[in-house]
């Protein structure tokens, strides 16, 4: 018996991706996220998020980056999409 980890990878995407789409606003108790390095993805994550190491390391990059300015009007995290939705699929099995 093994974990199929990119099933994982997958399933995450399709969720975070599906909450971003379907949601004009952000749900109490989430944040949306802008990802990417050229074309900016909208993901919805929940705000305990913001409390794992992890996440405050891309926090504290996004601060570097952008400081309080954010291009998207929202914030906007300075990673790869995939190497986000393989942090929040961590995250989120926690």
């Amino acid at each position: 018996m093994g974990i199929h980890l990119p099933s994982m990878i997958l399933h995450a995407k399709q969720v975070l991706k599906f909450q971003s789409r379907n949601q004009l606003h952000v749900p109490k108790g989430h944040i949306a996220v802008y990802v990417g390095e050229m074309k900016k993805t909208r993901f919805v994550v929940p705000i305990s998020y913001l409390n794992h190491p992890c996440f405050l390391d891309l926090l504290g990059r996004a601060e570097e980056e952008f400081g309080f300015n954010h291009p998207m009007g929202g914030l906007t995290i300075p990673c790869d999409e995939d190497s986000f939705i393989d942090l929040t699929s961590r995250l989120h099995s926690c």
